[in-house]
């Protein structure tokens, strides 16, 4: 609908009270419509579904058209990103938002900050969720706000053209609304748990469910030690759980990750049930770490399999757990994978130790032999040294080539004495390509960043403090960053509009008219900044 036949099916409606609703303008309900778009946490969730689906047919037909998204940890952040986003580049296409459990843990639990495992409270999650997205329709009323004040503006000027112009700018709005890939950690307890969870975070507006297949009590940070998966069953049952809860809310296009943490973890807590060999769990239990015994009698006690005809006993340890064989891990992502895409999954997430694309690589190569289209989500964390990483990465390379890196010390590599080096300079450029060669090498769809505003707020904070507590006083806020926010055109420099002040105004005279006590006027000192 139009804005104008919005206007029109309006005008008819308060007609129809013969008098009673006359003091209701059309136009005025118009606008507020038009700035509340979705209604509910469900509306966004089957919206941005489909936005995902099709940018994952996009990616399929051209590995170019990768997706990316930053995490959050406020709903405020959140607005912002996608407030630049379409500022910097016109459009959110192809641009998401990520919700970590790490940041939830760290920032927004009741006990203060916490490890990530998964010890927060579970309901901080959809909490999060939906505070994300009444961020995202706040800054569309905002903008949209500013629009009809144009309009008027139009109107009131006599410019038919910028009138019509702007009507259509209207119809043709882009919301800030995008897809959240939101973090269920391992389901927070047990199938039935998963499915609970899984339904409040849909509600909220999440069309995207990123579960683990870690222990849930045991669950660790992806980069972290110790950790302990589950056998695949296990696992599919919280997988199932999840496509259930969004069939049952109606969410049919809803998207599954899978993650993998199977590269850094070497225990598990469960022999996994077999019922024949070569199904699941007999593949599972091939890598556990076991030792040949003769007899049942010397397993004191303990648990044994039947594996090519001999009696293996896995290592137990002291924890009561079992672990695997060395240098299973990657055999093991690559089951994990294909077994979650056959059973349901849509993308995979394998997460790593390091950013190495021909790692990755190599385990996809495999995965699509089994299921061509097989789609990847990586964290392109925090938790990695990339510097190091990659200046290592092209030391190796020259090495490997025959060039002569005598000058290099790969130990030292970090040093801010190689800054200004040809070695540093190649490694960046490998940084800044890193996506889009992932995308198109290692099939990856989705690249995203889980906490990088955890760290830009620590450092914009440290700037600041140091300046506006040192000599420079009042100018270290004025120069890093008032003047920064003017010169660059951020929004947030009016921070009553951002906040809401000038949508209250619109909302105060469509209900007061002319009685209405406006906070915008010639006396608010946000006038400052309007040049």
């Amino acid at each position: 609908m139009t804005y104008q036949d919005n206007i029109q099916k309006t005008r008819q409606l308060i007609g129809s009270y013969k008098g009673t609703w006359d003091g209701i303008d059309a136009e005025s309900v118009a606008r507020m419509r038009t700035q509340n778009r979705f209604q509910t946490g469900l509306d966004i969730a089957r919206y941005t579904a489909k936005i995902m689906r099709a940018d994952m047919a996009a990616y399929d037909a051209d590995p170019s058209n990768y997706t990316q998204s930053l995490g959050c940890w406020h709903g405020f952040i959140g607005q912002q990103k996608m407030i630049a986003v379409k500022k910097h580049f016109g459009t959110t296409k192809g641009r998401y938002l990520y919700l970590s459990g790490w940041m939830i843990a760290a920032l927004r639990s009741e006990f203060g900050p916490l490890p990530d495992q998964s010890m927060h409270e579970k309901t901080s999650v959809p909490k999060l969720i939906e505070e994300l997205y009444t961020f995202l329709r706040q800054a569309d009323a905002r903008e949209l706000g500013m629009m009809f004040r144009d309009l008027d503006a139009a109107r009131d000027a006599g410019d038919i053209a910028k009138e019509k112009q702007l009507q259509k700018a209207i119809d043709n709005y882009e919301t800030h609304v995008v897809p959240i890939i939101a973090d269920i950690d391992a389901g927070f307890g047990n199938a039935e748990a998963t499915y609970l969870l899984a339904k409040k975070m849909i509600e909220a507006g999440a069309c995207a469910l990123q579960i683990e297949n870690q222990v849930s009590d045991e669950k660790q940070c992806g980069h972290q030690d110790g950790k302990v998966t589950v056998p695949h069953e296990d696992f599919l049952a919280k997988v199932r759980a999840c496509r259930y809860a969004f069939l049952e809310l109606g969410v049919e296009e809803g998207i599954i990750v899978t993650r993998t943490d199977s590269l850094g973890a070497g225990l598990t807590k469960q022999i996994a049930f077999s019922k024949e060999p070569g199904d699941l769990g007999d593949q599972y239990n091939a890598f556990l770490d076991c030792e040949e015994i003769d007899d049942i009698a010397q397993a004191n006690g303990d648990v044994i399999i039947n594996r090519d005809g001999k009696l293996m006993k896995p290592k137990r340890l002291p924890s009561n757990l079992y672990q695997f064989r060395p240098g299973t891990g990657e055999d093991r992502c690559v089951l994990d994978c294909i077994t979650s895409l056959q059973h349901g999954a849509d993308l995979l997430w394998i997460e790593t130790e390091k950013p190495h694309i021909e790692q990755i690589a190599g385990m996809v190569d495999r995965i699509r032999e089994v299921i061509p289209n097989a789609k990847l989500v990586y964290n392109n964390s925090p938790s990695f040294n990339w510097t190091l990483n990659f200046r290592q990465q092209v030391y190796d390379a020259w090495a490997a080539q025959g060039k002569d890196v005598s000058t290099y010390d790969r130990a030292r590599l970090m040093s801010v004495d190689y800054d200004m080096t040809a070695l540093a300079a190649e490694a960046d450029e490998r940084i800044r390509t890193f996506q889009r060669d992932a995308a198109a090498r290692a099939g990856i769809f989705h690249h995203l960043i889980t906490l990088p505003t955890y760290h830009t707020a620590a450092l914009s904070t440290d700037n600041l403090a140091r300046e506006y507590f040192g000599d420079a006083g009042m100018l270290g806020y004025v120069l890093g960053v008032q003047r920064q926010e003017i010169r660059q055109g951020i929004a947030c420099v009016k921070h009553q509009n951002m906040s809401g002040s000038d949508i209250g105004d619109d909302h105060k005279e469509y209900f007061a008219g002319e009685a209405a006590l406006k906070a915008g006027g010639a006396h608010n000192t946000m006038n400052q900044f309007a040049a």
